[in-house]
């Protein structure tokens, strides 16, 4: 929601008479020089929207604002010739409303489009929230990374590497917007205030790393590769069982962790529905996009959101820092999934990150049974993945 900047209004002021912390208002203007505000500028307040109201017989602007549990000049704010001793039947006013509903819904099957069309509203009621193209699908999908908070350490959450494990992402854009209502409205998670996360966390989610390949489990072949991507698929037209990219590449085969093992011994020897690693390591633009994106951020801690299995993977080659088994414990209680150090595995993203950074990660096989899981799994998954994502903001 958008105010103008009358005389003597400053962002604290915003925050009290919006109940917000000042510190989401100062970030969602991060052009604005909090302490230099201009007569008539135009100022983003996080978390609400502005309602057309028609002014009711006995309506008074103090009776609005009662109804709504609002500060009477948050009105005045919105409405700034209002004269509120001249009001109208049927006159039009914009009333603030706190967004308490979520944007994402989860329970639906999520395709590329409905992560652009949440994303965009998302951005518009949070405008502290930032939204990045760190790069593009082989058919030139944006890969979009979702960045918010205030602090020194970065924690970096994925999902949908995997095209028939979309339920991920779902999940994950949940876990963000319940996180940002709880930040507006200062109401705890689980008993956990998130504000201090905010300011303590850097927070990077990129919440589908293959969005060609999602969209093929969802609604099949583009017509420009219907013919070579049927011809892949063994003549099938069922692409449900589909894991890599548009291309064939499975994208959590294709990290330079020993790349060269997984080469040798996996099958298929080119381009198929899943496993293939490709010709060499790196090969792939979404998978180059994320390597990137982990050198620029220098991610603290890194979590991959797959599936299934209700299990969670730690370790690499003993290379994983002694964090990492205490964050281990921690998810372990808090999700009731098996704590799994070792597999024998290389060249996921989450082997690689271990390998080169030394730092926590962790890939999580959300769920149980046959891919792609049921939506009727979200709830329980979600319910499982709170836990997990607030721990590795807290801890």
């Amino acid at each position: 929601m958008k105010v103008q900047v009358r005389p003597g209004d400053t962002f604290w002021l915003y925050s009290q008479l919006f109940r917000i912390p000042v510190q989401l208002i100062e970030d969602s203007n991060p052009n604005v020089l909090p302490t230099s505000l201009m007569v008539g500028q135009t100022i983003n307040i996080p978390g609400f929207i502005a309602e057309e109201y028609m002014i009711q017989q006995g309506d008074t602007i103090s009776k609005l604002a009662k109804e709504r549990n609002l500060a009477i000049d948050t009105i005045f704010l919105l409405n700034p010739n209002l004269n509120p001793n001249r009001l109208q039947i049927n006159d039009r006013i914009l009333l603030p409303r706190l967004v308490t509903d979520f944007v994402v819904d989860g329970n639906e099957a999520y395709d590329f489009g409905k992560l652009e069309k949440d994303l965009h509203r998302l951005v518009e009621i949070y405008p502290f929230l930032k939204v990045n193209r760190i790069g593009d699908s082989v058919l030139g999908k944006p890969l979009y990374e979702i960045e918010m908070g205030r602090g020194n350490r970065t924690i970096h959450f994925n999902a949908s590497f995997h095209a028939n494990e979309w339920i991920t992402t779902p999940v994950l854009m949940r876990l963000l917007n319940e996180f940002i209502v709880s930040l507006v409205r200062g109401n705890p998670i689980r008993g956990i205030f998130t504000l201090p996360l905010y300011n303590r966390n850097r927070l990077s989610i990129v919440p589908m790393v293959n969005p060609d390949g999602v969209d093929l489990v969802l609604h099949g072949p583009p017509e420009e590769m219907k013919e070579e991507l049927i011809e892949m698929n063994k003549g099938s037209l069922d692409f449900s069982g589909w894991k890599a990219n548009i291309r064939g590449v499975d994208l959590n085969n294709q990290y330079p962790a020993y790349w060269e093992i997984e080469k040798k011994r996996k099958e298929p020897k080119s381009p198929a529905p899943r496993d293939y690693p490709g010709d060499e390591p790196l090969t792939e633009p979404e998978v180059m996009a994320m390597a990137d994106l982990a050198q620029r951020k220098q991610f603290a801690r890194l979590l991959a959101f797959h599936t299934q299995g209700r299990e969670f993977y730690w370790g690499y080659e003993n290379l994983e820092p002694p964090e990492s088994e205490v964050l281990a414990n921690e998810f372990a209680k808090v999700s009731g999934y098996d704590s799994v150090r070792y597999i024998d595995s290389h060249a996921g993203y989450k082997d690689w990150f271990i390998y080169i950074y030394r730092r926590p990660g962790f890939t999580f096989e959300l769920g149980y049974g046959v891919n792609p899981l049921p939506i009727t799994q979200f709830p329980q998954i979600y319910d499982e993945m709170l836990g997990v994502f607030l721990a590795a903001l807290y801890m």
